[in-house]
């Protein structure tokens, strides 16, 4: 003897019974497969089964096929009733007794068929928001389901690569934010492949002919000269965020890791900060504290510590909030720029930095290691362990 799932109340079952004894299925009865069909018309069907009827008017698809989905009590009469669900709806009898037939053979979430573009983003980012270590990530997420609103009411199994390829190139935002609308497509597309939603992977496959795009206009990062960082520090005192540029330079995190800087993973005694974001390499890397900057960070936590701040980092006269974001820091940066009278980008910093280290002949394995980028070599990236002596021994080759 085996035991089977009932196909109706999914209860253990023994191969032998003849029904389930919690639902009354039929389990070894003729009836419990296929269904016989008489005359364009079906047998009576087993307990259960689910049923197909005509819907009346003039139809294309007037054959629905439903099934139970659960019992509830009516308060009213004081009866039970059924709530049941559409399986879907054919243009004759057979077709639909066909797939009911199927739909007993081998059960499927019907509400899959019918979720939207809305609901599978709700549904996936229950589980993909909580990943994310920041606010600012959270932000950039929303902001590009934003403008996809054309396909919020859309069901996602009518989704095809013009509708996704129109969203991206029809948003009236710059190329930035339609790399996020089709990173977002990426990744919500991955979920619904993952639970049965769709079959196919329509935004991998956008813009097979090219990417209209990835790096139009893109424009090519400069470092910031000797004589800029020279000005950058005349002025510390004088332009607020400066010293913030000032630590970018010195120590190659990226604008948004710089913006979110915790007091609680810098330790100034030991000269070495925790943080990042974006990539496995990059998160929670550690950077050595230059000399050059120490006095900078310390004025810093002192002032966020009057503030009762967490962050390194705080805009005092934010409108929303002490805290800073990469938005808010952005701003800030293009105030200087224009004070100075420079053309500087903020991840312009990090390129200084990166440049200065290789400069002064900064070992590249530990170089990587310090802004956060992916190391191939299996010796190094598996065998060799740096201590953080190393790393500020290296970080202190850059003397200006």
């Amino acid at each position: 003897m085996a035991l089977l799932k009932c196909p109706e109340c999914e209860h253990d079952v023994s191969d032998k019974a003849a029904a389930c004894p919690h639902c009354g299925y039929p389990i070894n009865s003729p009836t419990s497969t296929k269904p016989r069909i008489r005359n364009g018309k079906p047998t009576k069907l087993p307990n259960g089964y689910g049923s197909v009827h005509k819907l009346p008017g003039r139809r294309s698809k007037p054959f629905r096929a439903v099934k139970t989905d659960k019992w509830i009590l009516d308060t009213t009469t004081g009866k039970s009733k059924q709530l049941r669900i559409t399986i879907g709806y054919y243009a004759t009898r057979e077709e639909a007794m066909i797939a009911l037939a199927n739909y007993n053979e081998n059960p499927y979430d019907i509400k899959t068929d019918s979720i939207t573009f809305s609901e599978v983003y709700e549904k996936w980012n229950e589980g993909y928001f909580p990943t994310l270590s920041s606010p600012s990530s959270i932000r950039t997420i929303t902001a590009a389901y934003s403008y996809c609103n054309g396909l919020y009411n859309m069901r996602m199994k009518d989704i095809k690569v013009s509708h996704l390829e129109g969203t991206v190139l029809n948003a009236d935002v710059g190329d930035s934010t339609k790399s996020r609308i089709k990173s977002l497509f990426n990744m919500m597309y991955k979920y619904a492949i993952a639970h049965d939603i769709v079959d196919k992977d329509y935004a991998a496959v956008m813009f097979a002919n090219g990417n209209p795009i990835k790096n139009r206009n893109a424009k090519e990062k400069v470092p910031f000269t000797d004589a800029e960082i020279q000005q950058l520090w005349a002025n510390k005192d004088s332009i607020p965020f400066i010293d913030m540029v000032l630590i970018g330079i010195y120590s190659g995190w990226r604008p948004q890791e710089l913006a979110i800087l915790q007091i609680a993973d810098i330790n100034i005694e030991s000269e070495i900060m925790k943080g990042g974001l974006k990539t496995d390499a990059g998160k929670n890397r550690i950077v050595p504290i230059h000399p050059l900057i120490k006095p900078l960070i310390e004025n810093r936590m002192q002032e966020s510590s009057a503030l009762h701040s967490e962050y390194l980092f705080n805009d005092i006269n934010g409108q929303q909030g002490t805290y800073m974001t990469y938005d808010k820091y952005r701003n800030r940066f293009q105030k200087i720029m224009s004070k100075l009278q420079m053309i500087h980008s903020p991840h312009e910093a990090r390129h200084t930095f990166i440049t200065k280290a290789k400069a002064c002949n900064v070992d590249e394995y530990v170089l990587k290691l310090i802004v956060g980028h992916a190391i191939e070599d299996i010796t190094e990236k598996v065998y060799t362990h740096r201590t953080i002596e190393q790393l500020r021994n290296e970080i202190r080759k850059i003397t200006k």
